[in-house]
Parts: structure tokens; C-alpha cells; sequence
């Protein structure tokens, strides 16, 4: 499922990622417990899984208490393994995004394994609609071919044992995940793979979108409504045993329902906030959101170099050493914490931080350019300089932010 225009794709829940998680300059953390780094790429596992993990053993359980009744309480041990087994597979769709995005030069920040499935976090938007097909449709296509790789095991072992039935819940999960997946509306690879058709058929990605979010919306609604019905109309037909081929009842199948729906709907929510995000980034520069800065030496006090400032209307400090030379930035949270009559005995030294190579950023810098360039190196302020080298001012990561959410916030055209 893609749970975002920009990369989200995954085995049940998505894979994607915006321009950003909305605070510019500051990385997105982990996000659970790291189990590797396959192709480079970190894996986590999200603590929600753990829940799903435990739901799975408990309703796989309790058919394997029917099916193969001698097992007894080390039915949970063998439902425990299939919950574990089914994650891998869900994992194996989202190395394929993975693999896919590597192959297209696209970065991918990471894999994480979480509640109905998985996202694999890709950075860049895809440049053709020929690759954001493929880059969907790899996913599912996997799915398709562990269901296969299953079905074939099935064959070698007697369908009444352990394995028959571990093989054959595999089988069926994975073709339940690869169709879920190919549902055409966004945030699901479907959905994905349907914006590629009509950014191809109209030339425009936007277009592509809005179709697929649209559609995702209404499949949100149709979930939310069908599977109470199916389920309750699917349990009429039989006697109790057939009532939740899940063994959920219609509470519970009410609730996923609803979950699901709330997963669907606000994926495509985010892909056309994200996608109109992306539109006006180009409009999100250094240059314009530079503050001009005044030249101080580091044992200057506070109040004399905020005067200083003043006269000349600027609103940042930048220490410089003996010969001139930017050194550090006075913070501007640490300018506020310092009381008025105080000023005059700080040094502004003392509230700088130090330059580092990744706190010098190009003047010319715009867009999602300019957001990575921050993430890369997370700060409160940013030396900004001409190609020269000239220093053009001092850029303020709340500045950026709060373009980037009137950015957000602003009305489509």
C-alpha cells in the first residue's frame, strides 16, 4: 500500500514517502526495532506489530484447534510461526519496492514492518509513469509468486499435517495481500499503478493523483460498508463453525473494517496533500527565506551586538573570528532565553553554535532540493552563502517550516 505520493508502497499498509514529515531540517527517527539492513536499506519493526502478532496467533490459533485438534496448546507455538511467516512474506513485497527504487536511483530511507503490513519509505518521486508502474507493481507481483512458491509446497506434503496447513495459510494470505494491493485506488500499489495510467494518458502526474486518491476514497467507503456485509452474509449461509472464516465476530469484523477504512482514506488523503505539496515547493527557496545577518566577534555582548543588528535591520547574529571569517551562528532560542537586563553581561560566544560543513547551505538551494539538503544535516539555523562563497545571511529552520505549512495549508488553484 502506498500511503503517500511520493513512495510508499507495501504488502497490506503501503509505500511512500513525502518531501519530508513536515518538520524540514529535522530527520524522521526510527520508528521501532532495527532487524537489519538488507540492500542498505534499515528494517524495522514497528511496536503495533506486535499487537497484529498477537491477534494473528490468537485467531490462527483457534482454527488450528479445529483442523488439527491432537496439537493442543502448542497450536499457539505453530499460529505464533505462521504470524512470523506471513510478516517475512509482507517483507519480501516491500524488498521488492526496495529493489525496484534502488534499480531506478532512488533512495529509500527505510522499511518498516507495522500494523496490516508494511512501508517502504522511498524519497524521490518516480520521473516517468512508466517506472511508477513498475515500481508499484513489483510488490504484488512478488505476493503472487510466494502464493505460487506455497501452492508448490503444498504438493509435497500431506494436506492434513502441520506443514499442509502452514503451507496452504501462506498460500492464501499472500494471494489475499497481492489482491488487496491491486485494488486501483491510492494508497495501495493499485492505486499507484492507476496514477501511472492517467499521469501517461494526460501528461500529468497531478492529474494522476487526484484520479487515484479519488478512487481510494471511495474504496475506503466501500470497505467500510462491504466487508461487515460480506462477512455477516458469508456466516447466513453456513452453520456456526462457517460463521468468520477468521473466527472474528461481527464486532471484531465491524472494527477492522473501520481501521482499514481510516488506513485507506487518509493514504489518499496524504498523496493529494503531498502531491500539491510537491507543486509549490519549487516556490520554497533559500534565498527568499534567508534573514539578514549581522557580522559580530565572539566576545561581544549580547545587547551591543542585538543593537547592532537593529540598526542595520537584521534579525540574525553570525560570529566571526579574528580575520573575518563566519565561525558559528548565535541561536536564536538562545537569544530569547537570555533576560533583557542580563544582555549586557553575555557574551555572544555563549549562545553560538558552531559551523559544520553540512550548516553552509547555496543561496540558490529551492524545493524539495533545499529540504534535503537540511535533513541531512538537522540544525536551527544554516549559514547561507552565494556561490562565491559570500555570506548572503542566516536561514532559520522555523522559517522553513512555517513556509512549508502555509505552503500546505494554502487552496489548490
Amino acid at each position: 500500500m502506498d500511503n503517500s505520493g511520493k513512495g510508499q508502497s507495501g504488502g497490506g499498509a503501503g509505500h511512500g514517502a513525502g518531501p519530508g514529515d513536515g518538520k524540514p531540517g529535522r530527520p524522521r527517527t526510527g520508528g521501532g526495532i532495527l532487524m537489519g539492513r538488507p540492500f542498505g536499506v534499515p528494517v524495522y519493526v514497528a511496536p503495533s506489530w506486535f499487537l497484529v502478532a498477537a491477534l494473528i496467533t490468537w485467531v490462527f490459533g483457534g482454527q488450528l484447534d479445529r483442523v488439527l485438534p491432537e496439537l493442543g496448546r502448542a497450536r499457539y507455538l505453530v499460529a505464533l510461526f505462521f504470524a512470523v511467516a506471513f510478516y517475512a512474506s509482507v517483507l519480501v513485497h516491500e524488498l521488492a519496492h526496495t529493489v525496484a527504487a534502488l534499480r531506478f536511483k532512488l533512495p529509500v530511507r527505510r522499511i518498516q514492518l507495522q500494523f496490516f503490513g508494511g512501508v517502504s519509505e522511498i524519497e524521490k518521486e518516480t520521473e516517468t509513469p512508466g517506472r511508477e508502474f513498475v515500481l508499484a507493481f513489483v510488490g504484488p507481483l512478488l505476493s503472487l509468486v510466494l502464493a505460487g512458491v506455497f501452492y508448490l509446497g503444498m504438493q509435497g506434503v500431506e494436506p492434513g499435517t502441520v506443514p499442509g496447513v502452514l503451507l496452504a495459510g501462506l498460500m492464501i494470505s499472500n494471494l489475499l495481500v497481492a489482491a488487496f494491493n491491486l485494488l486501483p485506488g491510492l494508497p495501495l500499489d493499485g492505486g499507484r499503478m492507476l496514477r501511472a495510467v492517467v499521469w501517461k494518458i494526460s501528461g500529468k502526474p497531478m492529474t494522476g493523483t487526484v484520479a487515484a486518491a479519488w478512487v481510494g476514497r471511495a474504496l475506503a467507503v466501500a470497505v467500510l460498508i462491504g466487508l461487515p456485509l460480506l462477512t455477516h452474509a458469508r456466516g447466513g449461509l453456513g452453520d456456526g463453525d462457517s460463521e468468520s472464516l477468521g473466527g472474528l465476530d461481527s464486532l471484531t469484523d465491524a472494527l477492522l473494517a473501520a481501521i482499514l477504512a481510516a488506513i485507506i482514506w487518509t493514504g489518499a488523503g496524504n498523496a493529494l496533500r503531498m502531491a500539491r505539496l510537491r507543486e509549490r515547493l519549487p516556490h520554497l527557496s533559500a534565498r527568499t527565506l534567508t534573514r539578514r545577518a549581522v557580522p559580530v566577534e565572539a566576545a561581544t555582548p549580547l545587547s551591543e551586538a542585538l543593537r547592532r543588528a537593529n540598526e542595520a535591520g537584521a534579525r540574525a547574529l553570525v560570529v566571526v573570528d579574528g580575520q573575518g571569517r563566519p565561525a558559528a551562528l548565535v541561536r536564536e532560542a538562545a537569544i530569547v532565553g537570555v533576560p533583557e537586563h542580563r544582555r549586557p553581561w553575555v557574551a555572544v560566544s555563549g549562545l553560538a553554535t558552531d559551523l559544520k560543513d553540512g550548516m553552509r547551505v547555496s543561496a540558490e538551494l529551492s524545493g524539495e532540493e533545499l529540504l534535503d539538503t537540511l535533513r541531512a544535516t538537522p540544525a536551527t539555523e544554516y549559514l547561507v552563502v552565494e556561490e562565491t562563497g559570500e555570506v548572503y545571511g542566516v536561514l532559520a529552520t522555523t522559517d522553513v517550516e512555517r513556509a512549508f505549512v502555509s505552503a500546505m495549508a494554502r487552496p489548490s488553484s
